[in-house]
């Protein structure tokens, strides 16, 4: 039976005029939402660029990985330390592919653009399903509900991360696997495993859900790869070029819910295991914020289960910047819930999916202002105030190729140009050349603002001469 027959077989029952928009293309105007969402998301990613707001933590991090690939070398981030093996940290040679574009555009913003462009298109496919299951106006409130959920918005809105990558994956992804397109599903799905260690579990999820939809043997091979992917990235490839030949990231995990790792009897672990999933509120507020964007309609689609790998890590963490809506961490669940969202939509007719629908939109309405989108907005967002313009000419004082220690907001701004650490991080280079600190908006990171004066008192004494005090940021610079 051909895709147009199983959609048209589908539609609304009585109604000859949702039926024929349905089974119309949609090419155009996904296209054109995809433009804008990229307008959006490039627009608030840049903005918060050139008012200091980017990090090291991330940004750096992930420019200074780029920035290898372009020079023909593996990824090295002298802001985790002094030529330290990024794929010891996590496994992403997808970072790779952006080489090309930063070797002739060899600047942060490369970075970010590419973000929001893997971001935007991910709305393609997604809308185009949505057409064909509700047609256009049930499409266009799917779009917006995607393009403006709050994961995508938070990862917008926070510097540059690899799992952008793997959203447009997923959004084909698990459109063809809706679509028992099998072959389509598993070749989207297998180069999430170049994105991040733990997405070969995410790969094994999708594998599961086709076998379980009726291709059992193609689903379970995936199911395999993924996993079998998975084990080796974190038991043999990372350990392999990590300094300290482990995975630096068991901690995160504990069987006692302590951050510790040492159980505190079976009573404690059965909480951590089951109650302890959605306690305390940060998570059980994540995973009402994950649903609620699609009116809980997600969750009779089987597509649901994708999700279950990548909250259980985050859910199972004894970090708590896991558990709640910030960061970037939710970003490849956007495409699970909104896939998932159209999905059930097929076997729900009449008044029941426009209520779907309507509930929908409104609380992608509702939520719109609460995250980074908003401040498109905001009359702050389109200021750049006087003592940022200053510090950017405070930067341009030191010189290209030089070491550099830089409060966490000032190192984006010279990791495309100079050898930068983040002043303060412990088993960072020693003795750098230059030292610039924002001292009139700390962030307490890595080092408390009385810390950080210490440790400028100590550059001091130990014969770095002040260059520049003013307006809050100060740069001192190594006498020879």
């Amino acid at each position: 039976m051909s895709v147009t027959r199983v959609v048209l077989s589908r539609a609304l029952p009585g109604s000859s005029r949702r039926t024929q928009e349905a089974a119309q293309p949609a090419t155009r105007w996904v296209w054109v939402a995809a433009v804008l969402l990229f307008a959006a998301y490039g627009t608030v990613s840049l903005r918060l660029h050139q008012r200091m707001l980017t990090t090291g933590y991330d940004l750096g991090i992930f420019e200074q990985a780029v920035r290898s690939y372009a020079h023909g070398h593996l990824p090295v981030a002298e802001l985790k330390g002094p030529g330290f093996p990024l794929l010891g940290d996590h496994f992403s040679p997808v970072l790779a592919t952006l080489a090309p574009l930063y070797r002739i555009w060899p600047t942060p913003v490369t970075l970010l653009l590419a973000q929001a462009a893997l971001l935007a298109v991910a709305v393609v496919p997604i809308a185009a399903f949505a057409h064909r299951v509700v047609g256009g106006r049930g499409a266009m409130v799917v779009a917006f509900g995607y393009g403006s959920s709050w994961g995508i918005a938070q990862a917008v809105g926070f510097d540059f991360h690899e799992i952008a990558f793997a959203v447009p994956l997923l959004a084909f992804s698990l459109v063809a696997l809706a679509e028992d397109r099998w072959r389509a599903a598993a070749l989207w799905a297998l180069p999430l495993l170049t994105v991040k260690e733990d997405l070969g579990l995410t790969v094994g999820a999708i594998g599961s859900v086709m076998a379980w939809r009726g291709a059992r043997r193609t689903g379970a091979a995936l199911a395999a790869t993924g996993v079998v992917g998975s084990a080796l990235e974190i038991l043999v490839v990372i350990p392999s070029f990590n300094p300290g030949g482990r995975f630096t990231y068991w901690d995160k995990i504990s069987a006692s819910g302590t951050g510790t790792g040492d159980p505190q009897g079976v009573g404690n672990t059965l909480y951590h295991w089951t109650l302890g999933v959605i306690t305390p509120d940060p998570k059980a507020t994540m995973l009402v914020m994950l649903l609620a964007p699609t009116a809980f309609a997600a969750l009779s689609s089987s597509l649901m289960w994708v999700c279950v790998p990548t909250l259980a890590w985050r859910l199972l963490s004894d970090n708590p910047d896991y558990w709640g809506t910030n960061f970037h961490y939710s970003a490849v669940l956007m495409p699970m819930v909104f896939v998932a969202f159209v999905d059930a939509q097929r076997s729900w007719e009449g008044r029941p999916r426009r209520h779907a629908l309507a509930v929908a939109g409104a609380v992608g309405a509702l939520l719109l202002p609460q995250f980074p989108l908003g401040q498109l907005l905001q009359p702050d967002t389109w200021h750049t105030s006087p003592r940022v313009a200053q510090a950017h000419r405070i930067l341009e004082l030191i010189p290209d190729g030089a070491t550099v220690a830089a409060s966490n907001r000032l190192a984006p701004q010279l990791t495309d140009r100079a050898q930068v650490t983040v002043f303060g991080f412990p088993g960072s280079r020693p003795s750098p050349q230059w030292i610039v600190v924002d001292t009139a908006t700390p962030m307490g990171w890595p080092v408390s603002p009385e810390q950080e004066g210490q440790l400028i008192a100590q550059a001091r004494s130990d014969g770095y001469v002040t260059v520049v005090d003013r307006d809050g940021c100060l740069l001192l610079r190594r006498q020879r």
